[in-house]
């Protein structure tokens, strides 16, 4: 049987998960162009709203209302979301560095990853001020500020913002109504609030209109707000006495702050010198009308980061909006050879400025006023934006993107593409070979059988690469590994010891390839732990998806930058495996071990009086069954990656420490299906406390609306062992939930359950927690119950 699906031959990366890009995955997702896969690379899963950020400081909008969940938005539009820190562009290799990912390459590659404060020049302000971007260390900064006035509302609170841009000005604004509100709530007096604004220049909000900025000066005075003009900030320094920070002006004054907040005028990124690309002055990215470098044509930016040329405008969030549609068109049409459109960004625009208490400035142009109408107004426009990134149009998606008969010949297009949108540069873009199936062009027929295996080049080219970037792990036991042609390992055994093989695979729950092969490898060889058994040998099964060979030796790359990442920990060598094509990502892992077999751990060993241990938080199933139905919030799935990321094998080490009588790994089967083989191997029964589970956050809410794992159902036949008085707890369905590269569950002997357990928590378990105890079975007549509140 042969294959028809699309192949994988353009990758257009999205570094930056800023205004624009979101746009970008808006539009995208309504229509994929088949033969392009789309990479989001960011290190932000929710996303601030610039808009809305005075506000949100203020207290009038919640976390959700005013940051883009940019999970669910790249899921809609069918893109691997990386979630890290872009470090560098390498346009000659075609690669983005990333902080804790090997590069990704790139065809066409985007950024827009926004500006920081310009800190450097003013001693201190790096060390001692808290920056205005990037926004989530803000926010950050700014709840432990809050939590500390709640806690000690007594207390004086001094505060300086240095900046006095529109931006400044409605931080300053932002803040000092939220804490007058709050000290309020508290029953203590405004006067436990001193709030100073620094400003280098003799008036607010200078590129604003006279009246606006007179206006605005009018509100901080009103508010009794410290306002420093024409004094710029040249020094913070530290207090030892009183560890406040000292804010020293070109006045010669000096203030004692509590906190120093800085929103100056933006500056690029520091990775961009070293990039290669085309920058301003000023250090931002230099753009053409076509939204593309100056220096290479296949690479676009957008957003504070960049700078276009012929039209530049103001560090401001309503241009990077605007630049949300040219972006997508123009991306759309390099990778399809069409010509590009040049995009003109208006001169004047309507600014609506937070004057606080419900009221906001217009101003356009030499015109303005202040209304509550204004607030409102802006208002309703910030929430219709937000909406577009949670009310997808699921309906209005196209089933095949354009169509693929109106599509060129990739490299032909490409070419025309630089003659008319580069007409008088002489570089060229490294384009794909001939024989590479052109974006959204009919897909060559794949074969089954060896037919669809990897070919040699690909293999070869990853395990290349994946050499000269990580150590290599030797072991005296391979006679015969990666490094010979020859058909299958061959290795040896420790004298008197036994060996241990277990094998798992499964599809890819993320599309981070080199996140999801740390995931399958921790899954599988949580077996050889649960077993007392130590890591000796791996072979790795693995599917891609159907794409050109180039791209099947980069996505082979990162599965197995990933593997060798998750190995070196164990000091375990990879030995070999098999490769395949299919429909989509796939991994899985046979991984040998050995162990002494008088003291292997058998499900078998449970004893009455044992307290069961369970060293990871539940929930995976249900929380990925939520993701796949766009339900889940972003930062619940980043919570649950990180707790399958955290490896078992030093939870194991410390069970075997502490005497662990039985251990299993929860995995597919959930919690009560693999409790239920210990305990009726080893002709005991278990109570466990429900309350006591450790859970991932969000597990509750989905399961509270009905969104279980397919597997589920299945699982649930395990009920039949479970005492049913117990079915009414709300977290009882959570026992039947499937988890991928779940933690361990273990029992120890009473006396040091509660040793082992702080043994646990301090060695990188936080969420391990005592969950239940052995019982005799002599008269149980289930082999699970579940103990009444307040019960062990």
């Amino acid at each position: 049987m042969m294959q028809t699906q699309p192949e994988i031959a353009t990758d257009v990366v999205l570094v930056g998960g800023g205004h624009t890009h979101a746009l970008v995955l808006r539009r995208w997702g309504m229509a994929p162009i088949p033969g392009v896969r789309l990479t989001l690379i960011t290190d932000l899963v929710d996303t601030p709203y610039s808009g809305m950020l005075p506000s949100y400081v203020a207290g009038r909008y919640s976390f959700d209302e005013a940051h883009i969940d940019l999970r669910p938005l790249a899921r809609f539009a069918q893109c691997r979301l990386v979630v890290d820190r872009a470090v560098g562009v390498d346009p000659t290799r075609q690669r983005v560095q990333c902080a804790h990912h090997p590069a990704i390459a790139y065809d066409v590659l985007s950024i827009d990853t926004g500006s920081t404060p310009a800190t450097v020049a003013v001693p201190g302000a790096a060390e001692y001020a808290i920056a205005a971007k990037p926004v989530p260390a803000l926010l950050r900064q700014w709840d432990i500020l809050l939590a500390e006035v709640e806690r000690h509302p007594q207390r004086p609170l001094t505060l300086a913002v240095v900046g006095g841009g529109v931006g400044g000005v409605e931080l300053t604004i932002g803040l000092h109504e939220r804490l007058i509100k709050l000290l309020a709530d508290l029953g203590q007096p405004s006067s436990n609030l001193t709030l100073h604004l620094f400003h280098r220049g003799r008036e607010l909000a200078a590129e604003r209109n006279h009246w606006t900025r007179r206006r605005l000066e009018t509100v901080i005075r009103a508010r009794g707000i410290q306002l420093h003009l024409n004094d710029a900030v040249e020094a913070i320094s530290r207090d030892e006495a009183t560890g406040q920070r000292l804010v020293r002006g070109a006045s010669g004054v000096q203030v004692g702050c509590d906190r120093v907040f800085w929103v100056t005028s933006a500056s690029a990124p520091d990775w961009l010198p070293d990039s290669g690309l085309s920058l301003t002055d000023q250090g931002f990215i230099a753009l053409g009308d076509t939204l593309q470098t100056l220096s290479h044509p296949n690479v676009f930016a957008a957003g504070d980061v960049a700078t276009m040329v012929h039209h530049p405008r103001p560090k401001a969030g309503v241009f990077a909006v605007r630049q949300g549609p040219p972006l997508t068109e123009n991306l759309r049409r390099y990778v399809q050879g069409q010509p590009l459109k040049p995009f003109r960004p208006q001169k004047q625009f309507l600014t609506l400025i937070e004057t606080g208490d419900g009221r906001a400035i217009a101003s356009r142009g030499p015109f303005a006023l202040e209304t509550a109408l204004a607030h409102r107004w802006k208002d309703r426009i910030d929430r219709k934006f937000m909406a577009r990134f949670s009310d997808l149009p699921l309906g209005q998606m196209t089933a095949q993107g354009h169509s693929a008969s109106k599509t060129p010949s990739f490299a032909a297009a490409i070419a025309d593409t630089i003659r008319w949108a580069m007409p008088t540069t002489r570089k060229t873009l490294a384009l794909p070979s001939k024989a590479s199936p052109a974006a959204g062009a009919p897909p060559l027929p794949q074969c089954a059988g060896c037919g669809s295996k990897v070919g040699s080049s690909a293999l070869a080219a990853a395990l290349r690469r994946v050499g000269e970037d990580f150590p290599k792990t030797s072991s005296e036991a391979v006679l015969i590994g990666l490094d010979a042609p020859d058909d299958a390992a061959v290795v040896t055994v420790p004298p008197g010891l036994a060996m241990v093989h277990t094998v798992d695979y499964f599809t890819a729950l993320v599309d981070d390839p080199f996140v999801f092969a740390q995931i399958a490898l921790k899954h599988c060889l949580s077996d050889l732990y649960a077993m007392g058994a130590q890591p000796h040998t791996v072979l790795a099964l693995v599917q891609v998806p159907y794409a050109t060979p180039a791209k099947q030796a980069e996505m082979l790359y990162q599965i197995l930058a990933g593997t060798t990442k998750g190995l070196l920990a164990s000091g375990t060598p990879l030995v070999g495996g098999h490769t395949t094509v299919g429909p989509q990502l796939a991994l899985g892992f046979a991984c040998n071990g050995v162990a002494d077999p008088q003291t292997l751990l058998r499900k078998t060993g449970l004893r009455p009086g044992d307290r069961l241990i369970l060293t990871q938080p539940l929930g995976t199933g249900t929380l990925f069954a939520a993701e796949m139905q766009g339900q889940a919030k972003g930062r619940w799935i980043e919570n649950a990656i990180a707790a399958m990321l955290t490896p078992n094998q030093a939870a194991a080490a410390i069970f075997r420490a502490h005497g662990v009588t039985a251990c299993t790994d929860v995995t597919g089967f959930g919690l009560a299906g693999h409790l239920i083989e210990m305990t009726r191997a080893s002709g005991v029964t278990a109570t466990l406390n429900l309350d006591a589970l450790p859970l991932l956050t969000g597990a509750t809410d989905t399961l509270a609306a009905g969104l279980l794992s397919s597997l589920h159902p299945q699982n649930l036949q395990a009920g039949e062992f479970i005492d049913p008085r117990g079915a009414s707890h709300p977290l009882y369905p959570l026992l039947f939930d499937p988890q991928t590269a779940g933690g361990l569950l273990a029992a120890v002997p009473a006396a040091i359950a509660q040793t082992c357990l702080d043994d646990l928590r301090r060695s990188g378990y936080p969420a391990a927690a005592l969950v239940g105890e052995v019982s005799t079975a002599a008269a149980a007549q289930y082999a699970l119950s579940i103990a009444s509140p307040g019960g062990t």
